[in-house]
């Protein structure tokens, strides 16, 4: 199919099935309270939950499965170095199932030495749903039950409405459609809500084999003989990008980002074929959620971008492909820098990149053995309350290490009033009293 017709066409069936930028109210509500900081904000979540002891602390195997071997897995984002024995976290060589192979480094400095790292912070929630939730509102609302949009609002909302961007200028992007997540791009806050909210955005469903198979040859069906692949086109793009008919009339976008979408979506689909997209040089769910990312950075120059991965979670069972999926996550953490970095002139230089997890894990393990006998971790008790997080970027200090085990600082509500600082609208969300009262910038925290 020729380029033109392409485009032609995916114009055809996405202007009638996504409806995904929303239509910031004309301006600013109010002038901005602060300077910015940066032009540009991406905040990197590792959904799953990623335990204290294994990651930040660097004990590797020797506080979770009785062996003498310690040392750092994630090494583009700490400085130390690794371990020595019992290699099993990085590639598996062919015929072998060890993972004895690390991957290289990306970065050639850490982002720990690029940048500001918080050692012991505190999550408000030891359970995924509760943890995501706590990191986009920045409120300390724990129990909030899955299926439902969160009570206030999250920073997707307070960018747009504070900050005056546009729908095509704020981004959430996570590994799939499921356990809620597209819900999580706006609140059911009566003064905030669908037309504040952010892109949501599921590359790995899009682009994946149900997208390629609605989409990519951008065919067009008879609306009375072909009803079914109509019917499950809809059902895929509703699913998708999160469209339900309750959520319809608070959704709308201008023509201009509108056609920005549909060129996007169809160009990247071209990508793809091409090989083309930018992706971690060893990849994963984790990485490839990192490289659309990377596509979206390249082609909307967002103010703020959210990105979950979740592949971590995998350690209720498995402990060994947790290690993998640590070890990959900071691979395709390290990429994104680097790509931002490298590969975006528009951003370079003037963006800063935040980490955290969304929630610990359990101190003691669970009775799952995997393939090599290590034991698995749930999450949920006090220790899975412990976390560590980062910032990187224009205006941060590098080379400080801010708290330690027996002086834990910061909060993960803190991230929220910390984008506010960065973008310039901190006092509009302090005021609106709506967020932790405990929360605080990581600035003030420094």
């Amino acid at each position: 199919m020729k380029r033109r017709e392409f485009f032609k066409k995916a114009a055809t069936i996405t202007a009638g099935g996504i409806v995904m930028p929303y239509l910031l109210p004309t301006g600013r509500l109010f002038a901005k309270t602060n300077a910015p900081l940066a032009e540009h904000v991406v905040f990197v979540i590792f959904g799953g939950g990623l335990r204290q002891q294994d990651s930040i602390l660097q004990r590797y195997l020797a506080d979770s499965q009785g062996f003498n071997s310690e040392g750092n897995i994630l090494y583009n984002i700490l400085d130390g170095p690794p371990p020595s024995s019992k290699i099993a976290y990085g590639t598996t060589p062919s015929g072998q199932s060890s993972g004895s192979q690390p991957i290289p480094k990306i970065l050639n400095t850490s982002l720990e030495s690029q940048g500001t790292i918080f050692a012991e912070m505190r999550a408000i929630s030891g359970g995924h749903y509760g943890g995501l939730n706590s990191l986009v509102t920045g409120g300390n609302v724990a129990g909030q039950g899955l299926k439902v949009r969160p009570i206030n609002p999250t920073v997707f909302e307070y960018a747009r409405r504070f900050g005056g961007f546009k729908a095509t200028d704020v981004w959430f992007i996570g590994n799939s459609i499921g356990n809620s997540l597209p819900l999580l791009n706006s609140s059911n806050h009566p003064d905030f809500g669908l037309p504040y909210g952010a892109n949501f955005f599921a590359p790995n469903t899009t682009f994946g084999s149900d997208g390629t198979a609605a989409l990519s040859n951008a065919k067009v069906y008879h609306p009375q003989e072909e009803l079914e692949p109509v019917y499950a086109m809809k059902n895929f793009l509703d699913q998708s990008f999160n469209i339900k008919k309750g959520d319809m009339p608070g959704i709308k976008n201008t023509d201009e980002e509108r056609t920005q979408i549909k060129d996007f979506i169809a160009n990247t689909f071209i990508r793809k074929s091409t090989g083309q997209l930018p992706m971690p040089p060893v990849n994963s769910v984790d990485g490839t959620t990192m490289g659309y990312a990377a596509e979206v950075l390249r082609v909307f120059k967002p103010k703020l971008l959210v990105v979950n991965m979740s592949n971590i979670d995998g350690c209720h069972s498995n402990f060994t492909g947790y290690l993998q999926s640590m070890h990959r996550a900071d691979h395709a953490l390290g990429f994104l820098w680097d790509y931002i970095q490298n590969q975006i002139p528009e951003m370079s230089g003037n963006t800063i990149m935040m980490y955290v997890p969304e929630c610990g894990r359990n101190l003691k393990s669970n009775p799952i053995l995997d393939s090599n006998d290590w034991y698995g971790y749930d999450h949920g008790d006090s220790n899975s309350l412990r976390v560590f997080g980062g910032m990187v970027g224009k205006n941060i200090p590098q080379k400080l290490r801010v708290g330690s085990e027996t002086n834990p600082i910061g909060k993960v509500t803190d991230f929220n009033l910390t984008i506010a600082e960065i973008l310039g609208y901190k006092s509009e969300v302090q005021s609106s009293g709506i967020i932790d009262p405990e929360a605080r910038s990581l600035f003030d925290r420094i």
